[in-house]
């Protein structure tokens, strides 16, 4: 938000310097993020004085130039050379000397600069209208009164404004403070606290009156819920044209393009008291009358943005008798706004529900200056007087009179809220006692009316326009900001306080976890939790009625809660496949949401993404295809990081999969792992076979926090490691023979693992091989060959009895 410091000095006459004024705003609570300067014209004519051509001649070396002489005050006349077809001797022009910057049409700022034109030295520049911002003239060189003294500053002829503008970084909460007033008066309260008393210039209305009532517009508001206050007025005879230069400055000043003088007026009475303002052409109201009201959704209605909009039923319009004029509070129509040719106007000010107006510009994607301040919430109690003040504006500067009586429908009025605050918790909050009269001058400055003080505290009433102060905690914060956090006293003590937490924090497991997944060149991925209905059709496990669907979806695509991770996942992966990005890793932490008969719930996940190839090509290392076994190798990984080694492997079924197996430690299943089908790859345009994982981490988390850990030192005695290489059956698994081995040497036997498969040649039909490596150690001592052996040869019976196998 934009605050011009000319314009705030109007409602409170301040000689601070701009500089010391945004730091008591900052202290206030009124961010400044930067403070510009501004002027009416661009460089505020800085460099430019007046000139007086003392010779004119024609240039030797080109037609269409002039060699002159100029006088500029100093009694040495300098040569300038100029193009101007109007530029003669006797002349008192302006002129930008050397080193003065000037400004393009587009803002663009050039450096006057000594030089040579075709030969010939010019020491400056005598200039036109539009090359000092002074008008749109370029016909030539702008010619000043022949009695000016050489010399004299160009700045000090005409109305230069030279402004400081404040960039406010507004929190929502303070609707208060979006206006000028609004800040002036933050000002005041902020400066009363340094003892500097300065009273709050509010502008008078005193000179409104009704000239005749020739002009009635009956005014009838269907829905007061949405429109609690509305006001208006009929202003006749009146001539629309160009605003007087201070009004375009101050409009200008905070980036508002000036249009007309009674638009620029509704536009500066809303910077100025924050009040939004509406005028209606009376010559486009149909019927004479006004209707706030809703419409049927589907109307057509078209914006001032020429733009078709379609209403829906909860967007309260503004109608005439035929149709509607304008969005309440939002934007205005095409055929009803003010244009060159009226004469007579319908000048509005209301008060409208800022959760109606928030949905309606959400909606249609609308962000205007009204909007900005309806939907945060304004004071209901200033809706006449600005309508006043904007009357009498409009008066002064268009002419015209005002032709009704003022209409101002407000059945219900918004009342004022009261608040006890006590003094004991104030310094709990605040960490310090405030005395309680600085509390009470504190509170006054603020407008909030006093009704009891007692030494316990302070009970007071709260204006309306104060919607963010509802509580005891927001009026200690209102002292707090006012009375300065600079003057809150640190003290020595440093007081800590133990939180409770639990065994396991579900943040720390999860950065545990992305480390290690980060460390093996996986990608951390955060889908969307909206997504496409359509989606559960691709499941027979996920089901249309368990959807939990948005109310105000943004689009089709979006408008439920994803029941599963994969189809984001699959999502993100053919998004990287179309820029060619074919080696993918992916994992996202995240929920799904179920709509059960019994509850909605939701569960949150850890899935898990491979497609592609292990690693990107490299001279070094031989690229290979991921595979089921390596996505299975990642998952058992993360189980062991976690802690988890004793846990059981299923094969299992599932539609979404081709192959899959599922973890689960004490029957409670963990993660369920495998290869996507190729059938529902293709539907997300993937040709790539894919590996996908989906952990249920709430699972996960309950699972760790029951177990418990041992702590042992480590063997002195060294392991031994022996090799069984099997011929056995195409349908025994490893898992069996891992079981069978576990079982024959329970205390000796610490690991065993695969490294080798082998099917093919030479071996018989129906048969593999398995090279097998075993691990051995015993804690108390070494191990003797003699022992070894023994061990050996039981596992050689023990698979030679159960699985038939014979030593290759």
């Amino acid at each position: 938000m934009k605050i011009s410091y000319n314009w705030l000095k109007q409602f409170i006459d301040l000689d601070w310097t701009p500089e010391k004024t945004a730091e008591l705003l900052t202290d206030l609570g009124l961010e400044v993020e930067g403070i510009e300067k501004f002027s009416s014209v661009p460089g505020g004519l800085e460099g430019i004085v007046v000139g007086h051509v003392t010779e004119c001649i024609q240039h030797p070396n080109a037609d269409r130039l002039k060699l002159t002489k100029v006088d500029l005050g100093n009694g040495e006349p300098v040569q300038i050379v100029c193009g101007a077809p109007n530029v003669a001797m006797g002349q008192k022009v302006p002129v930008a000397t050397i080193g003065t910057t000037l400004y393009t049409a587009e803002g663009e700022p050039w450096k006057i600069k000594k030089g040579k034109i075709r030969g010939e030295v010019s020491m400056g520049m005598i200039c036109a209208e539009d090359e000092l911002g002074l008008g749109q003239s370029h016909d030539g060189i702008m010619v000043l009164d022949e009695k000016l003294a050489p010399g004299k500053l160009v700045s000090d002829l005409f109305e230069v404004e030279n402004d400081i503008v404040f960039e406010i970084g507004l929190t929502p909460n303070r609707a208060d403070a979006m206006s000028h007033w609004g800040v002036a008066r933050d000002l005041r309260a902020g400066l009363l606290q340094q003892n500097i008393s300065l009273e709050l210039i509010t502008p008078s209305t005193s000179s409104f009156h009704v000239d005749n009532r020739t002009l009635k517009i009956d005014v009838d508001v269907k829905n007061l819920e949405k429109a609690p206050r509305y006001c208006g007025v009929t202003i006749s005879g009146l001539k629309v044209d160009q605003s007087p230069t201070w009004l375009q400055n101050r409009l200008q000043a905070i980036g508002i393009t000036p249009i007309n003088n009674v638009v620029d007026i509704t536009n500066y009475v809303c910077h100025d008291l924050g009040q939004p303002l509406h005028a209606f052409d009376a010559a486009k109201i149909n019927g004479s009358e006004i209707n706030v009201k809703t419409l049927p959704s589907g109307t057509k209605f078209t914006t001032l943005d020429e733009v078709e909009r379609e209403l829906h039923e909860d967007d309260l319009m503004i109608c005439d008798a035929e149709g509607p004029m304008c969005i309440a509070g939002v934007f205005g129509g095409s055929n009803s706004g003010v244009t060159e040719t009226t004469t007579s106007i319908f000048l509005e000010s209301a008060y409208f529900d800022p959760v109606s107006v928030r949905k309606t510009a959400k909606k249609h994607g609308l962000n205007t200056d009204a909007s900005f301040r309806f939907e945060r919430g304004i004071d209901p109690n200033t809706c006449k007087y600005a309508m006043l003040r904007a009357a009498i504006l409009i008066q002064e500067i268009a002419g015209g009179e005002i032709t009704s009586e003022i209409v101002d429908i407000y059945p219900k009025k918004i009342e004022d809220h009261q608040v006890y605050l006590n003094f004991e918790n104030a310094a709990k909050l605040i960490g310090e006692e405030i005395a309680p009269e600085t509390i009470k001058d504190i509170l006054t400055s603020l407008e909030m009316k006093i009704n009891s003080v007692t030494e316990s505290g302070i009970g007071m009433i709260i204006p309306a326009y104060r919607n963010d102060v509802t509580r005891e905690a927001d009026v200690i914060e209102e002292i707090l900001r006012v009375y300065g956090y600079n003057n809150i006293n640190f003290t020595e003590k440093l007081n800590a306080s133990i939180a409770i937490t639990q065994p396991v924090e579900d943040y720390k497991v999860q950065n545990k976890v992305g480390d290690h997944l980060t460390a093996l060149g996986f990608h951390e991925m955060m889908a969307n939790s909206l997504t496409n209905p359509d989606f559960v059709n691709l499941s027979e496990a996920l089901k249309t009625e368990y959807n939990v669907t948005m109310l105000n979806p943004l689009s089709n695509d979006l408008s439920v809660l994803r029941q599963s991770m994969l189809f984001g996942n699959l999502e993100a992966l053919s998004y990287n496949s179309n820029r060619r990005m074919q080696n993918v890793k992916l994992f996202e932490f995240g929920k799904t949401y179920h709509n059960f008969s019994e509850a909605r719930t939701e569960k949150k996940h850890l899935s898990i993404l491979i497609s592609g190839e292990k690693t990107e090509d490299n001279w070094a290392v031989s690229t290979e295809q991921t595979s089921f076994f390596y996505g299975k190798g990642i998952v058992l990984s993360i189980l062991e990081r976690l802690g988890l080694f004793n846990y059981a492997e299923k094969e299992t079924k599932n539609d979404i999969f081709s192959e899959a197996i599922s973890i689960s430690v004490k029957k409670k299943q963990l993660v369920e792992f495998g290869i996507i089908k190729k059938k529902l790859a293709k539907t997300f345009d993937v040709e790539a076979e894919v590996f996908y994982a989906d952990f249920d981490w709430d699972q996960v988390l309950e699972t760790i926090s029951r177990k418990k850990f041992h702590v042992r030192p480590v063997p002195k005695y060294p392991k031994v490691k022996r090799d069984l290489a099997l011929l056995l059956d195409e349908t025994v698994s490893f898992k069996e023979l891992k079981e069978a081995a576990l079982q024959t040497e329970k205390k000796l036997l610490k690991e065993i693992s695969l490294f080798d498969v082998y099917t093919g040649k030479n071996l018989p039909e129906g048969k593999k091989s398995y090279a097998l490596s075993f691990t051995l150690q015993d804690e108390n001592k070494t191990l003797t060959d003699k022992q070894i052996d023994k061990i050996m040869k039981k596992l050689q019976q023990r698979f030679e009895k159960d699985f038939g196998a014979t030593l290759r």
